[in-house]
Parts: C-alpha cells; structure tokens; sequence
C-alpha cells in the first residue's frame, strides 16, 4: 500500500557550521545537530548521529522511519551501518558516536555490539534512554564490552529543536 506524500513542516532553525579549526565534541556534536535538522525537513523525528573515528566524520545519519517505513531506520543504526561499510569491519571500537537524544534499547544495544568506544548524546530520555535514562545496558555486569558516556553537550538547542517538532506536530493534529 503507497501512503500518501506528507509534506514536512518548515522548520524554524538553520543549520550551524562549527569551525574545522578545532575538531572536538562540540564540533562533532553540532553536525549530529544539522543531522536533525535534515531529518526535520523530511518530516522526520528530529534526531541525528555522527560518527567519528580519528578525527574524521566516517558516517551521518538521521531518522529515516517514515520515509523508509523501517521501525530500525534510526540515526544510530543507519550511522553504525555505514561506518562498518566505511572501515571494512563491523567492530567501530575506537570510534565515537555522537547523537542529539539518547539511544533507545535498540541503538544503545546495536552500539554495545559494534563495540563503539565512546556515545556522546545530547538529551537524556527518561522513558526509552538505555545508556542511564530509563534503564542503562551498558551496566550490566554480563555485556563483554562497556561504551564510555558523555551526556548532556549542547543539550539545550538539541531539546529546543526536539520539543519544537513535537509542538508542531501536536497542533497540526
């Protein structure tokens, strides 16, 4: 069954272009941010992921659900598929994921298996979070790898945008 063509609410935030001069998280983080941007203008669930493996962004992804209609077409899963296929290896482990929400079961889960070194997120999610919000599976004293954790960089513009999307959304209903 074809679904009906929506068209994607304008979104009200620009893009930010972070200076190359310094390539820290912060700067990381920001191009997971325009991540979220592009999947606002596709009509998307605002969120992005960045990976980065040596200084050099290896992959970047944003919510593809309902373009794909793929219930695991999240940014961190696409990220994580296309920086195994841009390495040669499924294991990402000296590299960081940088992503504007924190992950749920699924993309903390597929994170723990690609090996990930670090996650780096924006917004703790206290219902579906899986790295300290709701639940934390990289506690669990059974998994035979542990992610290291950043929270909260640049959470602030990383919520606006998420809340605003939502708001949208609501009043469109």
């Amino acid at each position: 069954m074809v679904q009906p063509s929506r068209s994607a609410p304008p979104c009200p935030f620009p893009k930010v272009f972070p200076s190359q001069l310094e390539r820290n998280d912060e700067f990381y983080m920001w191009l997971a941010y325009n991540q979220a941007l592009d999947a606002w203008r596709e009509d998307e669930v605002p969120i992005g992921a960045i990976i980065e493996l040596g200084g050099e962004v290896i992959a970047s992804a944003h919510n593809q659900r309902d373009s794909t209609r793929d219930p695991t077409a999240h940014a961190e899963i696409l990220a994580l598929g296309q920086a195994a296929q841009a390495i040669g290896d499924w294991r990402l482990n000296q590299a960081t994921l940088y992503v504007t929400k924190e992950p749920c079961p699924m993309c903390a889960g597929a994170s723990l298996m690609a090996r990930v070194k670090r996650v780096v997120f924006a917004v703790s999610d206290p219902k579906m979070g899986c790295l300290g919000g709701a639940t934390d599976l990289n506690t669990l004293p059974q998994v035979n790898h542990h992610l290291e954790i950043s929270r909260g960089l640049l959470e602030q513009p990383c919520l606006e945008l998420i809340q605003a999307y939502f708001k949208l959304k609501r009043s469109e209903d």
